[in-house]
């Protein structure tokens, strides 16, 4: 299992097009994602990885800190991938 916290850099949050990517990644590599925005240092929700609706109802906002664990086998690509997407100032 793997456990990171990054900042979601693009300017409309983890909304459409980057949550789109999010989810595609999580449900093509087959490993269990769970997304949870941060605030003041507590998780404010939860969501399945692979689920679109679950991911944008979160609705993580620019800036904001969310933790994503990841559960699987050789888990590092996958990591490397969503930390990608987080950071990406295009979205």
């Amino acid at each position: 299992m793997v456990v990171f916290e990054a900042v979601v850099v693009s300017p409309v949050g983890l909304h459409a097009r980057p949550a789109a990517l999010f989810v595609k990644k999580v449900a093509a590599s087959g490993l269990k994602v769970t997304v949870e925005p941060m605030v003041d240092g507590e998780p404010a929700g939860k969501a399945d990885g692979k689920s679109i609706l679950s991911v944008l109802a979160l609705g993580i906002k620019s800036g904001q800190t969310v933790r994503v664990t990841v559960e699987g086998e050789n888990p590092d690509a996958l990591v490397a991938d969503l930390q990608e997407i987080l950071a990406d100032p295009e979205g």
